[in-house]
């Protein structure tokens, strides 16, 4: 089974050769119904399309599986998708196109990743520009000097915070989610390591150069 499941969304790919850069030879492709046209506009076929198809073009994909929803459903074609991979058995997975087009879907994606059922899953958000995560305990991020890496704490305050290697290093420090302190601090190391004692923060990784 490859390593990783690639889910393709109908959001905003903004750079398609950034997200070229992203893909692995073995990745699973699942294209997320109007998704389909970002893996098809990168040259791959996806194995699987799930939802319910009213953004898609089925036209070509005879080899594809299919997996219709009914349009009046409770999830969103994100959500379908993201429980077929990870019954699959998929530990690694990156979301392509889901940032973007419209705030409430953006809102969502992102919210999805916040499910505990997903903890012991390496779920990311990745379009080759823009990277974004949770972490409830620590995490290392890999980038070039002089990225953009935002500390953003969801819901609540995240307490007992350390970083390493950026600019405006953090030592058991608390961020807010009422206060901007977290946003926009620079790498000026090609690792970042980011540990905390309490609460849920999102990472926002921006790629300067891609």
């Amino acid at each position: 089974m490859p390593k990783r499941a690639l889910l393709f969304i109908n959001g905003d790919l903004p750079n398609r050769d950034a997200a070229r850069k992203i893909i692995q030879d073995d990745d699973f492709i699942i294209a997320v119904d109007g998704g389909t046209r970002h893996a098809l506009n990168l040259g791959l076929v996806p194995s699987v399309i799930i939802g319910d198809l009213d953004s898609v073009d089925l036209t070509g994909l005879d080899e594809t599986k299919i997996i219709q929803y009914p349009a009046d459903k409770d999830e969103t074609d994100l959500e379908l998708a993201l429980e077929y991979a990870i019954n699959a058995g998929y530990e690694q997975i990156r979301l392509i196109g889901a940032l973007g087009g419209r705030l409430d879907q953006t809102l969502g994606n992102l919210s999805l990743l916040t499910d505990e059922s997903y903890a012991g899953v390496d779920l990311r958000i990745d379009d080759g520009v823009e990277e974004a995560f949770f972490i409830c305990d620590q995490a290392q991020i890999h980038v070039r000097i002089g990225d953009l890496v935002s500390l953003i704490p969801w819901g609540n305050p995240v307490t007992g915070i350390c970083t390493e290697g950026l600019r405006w290093q953090l030592s058991n420090e608390s961020l807010y989610p009422h206060k901007t302190r977290g946003i926009s601090n620079e790498a000026m190391a090609a690792l970042i390591h980011i540990q905390i004692e309490d609460g849920l923060l999102l990472i926002v990784h921006k790629r300067l150069r891609v």
